[in-house]
């Protein structure tokens, strides 16, 4: 069966799935108010709230996680005034948001397996805390979220209301990045991760998106033209600074291991990590291909810019000959304990980044 055909007959039979037992809600969406053509938001299937985002998030600790997380599985890893956090994408593949606080500010968590995108954004508008749920519907191939209180349309990829009474408000962002579980339990060995008991039977581990990310495959629900300057789903880092944007490729990043770039008046630096597993290869994502993480960071500690480097021993900065962890913090060296500032980007497919950013540049290796 092809990849297309799994997918279709996936989302035929996950329908009902998602939708048994429970109520799905009735939007009423002010279509009178809408940035974009109607007619370019289309159905994914489910119903709203088909896929249940989570609402009240349980956690539970990196040991006891490791009984069924993988240590190369990724994990969203989101840190917050000292609050870090891991939400397994095996859970959010079957809820795609989760609602939560975290360090004290209210986030929505993200995941839209078909642009393979993960996203973090402060859910507050208009000075309104919002909760979000599930559409059902795809802009571009990317999840439509909705918010509960005015029942907007909220684009993922742009973290923007794009129908409904919000439409034009921009959700703000938090940094936050995929990379594997034993890396970030390393890292923060006290954090909390994401537990199962999200009040809802789903195959966690399993991944309903079989071999759906093979690169040069264009995804089966999106109907614009390609970008053909790259494969469709090749992975690339999306950077947006003031009106620049740029994709980094994955395989040039795996090259490199450590980029610095600068975009618009920022400069910054990529790190690139090996053996992080997709999540959308092999029906048990832990036996998936390893395809690698990425984080971003300003490189500069208070006003003293770095340059890094990878060596057999990780990342060091040639300034100092600290070495950098790759959650941008030094592990030794004379900046030990140091932090560096993080950069919000996105990592996602080609297609989707090229779709929703259609003047990008792409980063070409020198």
């Amino acid at each position: 069966m092809s990849v297309a055909s799994r997918v279709l007959a996936f989302t035929a039979v996950v329908t009902l799935t998602w939708t048994a037992g429970a109520a799905s809600a009735e939007l009423r969406t002010n279509r009178g108010k809408s940035l974009v053509p109607l007619d370019d938001i289309v159905s994914g299937g489910p119903p709203p709230d088909g896929i249940p985002a989570i609402d009240r998030p349980a956690f539970i600790s990196p040991r006891t996680a490791a009984e069924w997380l993988k240590p190369h599985e990724p994990v969203l890893a989101l840190e917050i005034d000292g609050d870090a956090r891991a939400y397994p994408l095996q859970i959010l593949m079957w809820h795609e948001i989760v609602n939560d606080v975290v360090g004290g500010v209210a986030v929505a968590v993200t995941y839209c397996p078909l642009c393979n995108s993960a996203l973090v954004f402060e859910r507050v508008a208009n000075g309104a805390t919002l909760d979000f749920g599930t559409s059902g519907m795809l802009y571009k191939s990317d999840l439509v979220m909705y918010d509960r209180r005015t029942h907007s349309l909220w684009s993922q990829m742009d973290g923007r209301a794009i129908v409904g009474d919000l439409a034009g408000v921009r959700l703000t962002p938090r940094p936050a990045n995929t990379t594997a579980f034993e890396d970030w339990r390393s890292a923060h060995p006290t954090g909390k991760v994401l537990s199962r008991e999200t009040g809802h039977e789903r195959r966690y581990g399993l991944n309903p998106y079989h071999s759906y990310d093979e690169p040069l495959r264009a995804s089966i629900l999106f109907s614009g033209r390609p970008d053909a300057r790259r494969p469709p789903k090749e992975r690339v880092v999306g950077i947006a600074i003031g009106n620049a944007r740029r994709a980094y490729p994955w395989p040039l990043l795996e090259q490199r291991r450590v980029v610095h770039d600068t975009l618009g008046s920022e400069r910054f630096v990529i790190f690139w990590a090996p053996g992080t597993l997709s999540a959308l290869d092999a029906a048990q994502i832990a036996r998936s291909r390893a395809v690698g993480a990425t984080a971003v960071y300003r490189a500069r500690l208070d006003d003293r810019a770095l340059t890094f480097e990878a060596g057999p021993n990780g990342v060091r900065d040639r300034e100092t000959g600290s070495r950098w962890n790759f959650f941008g913090t030094a592990t030794a060296g004379p900046l030990t304990g140091r932090r560096l500032a993080p950069i919000q980007h996105v990592d996602a497919f080609w297609f989707a980044w090229a779709a929703f950013n259609p003047a990008t540049t792409i980063w070409e290796t020198p």
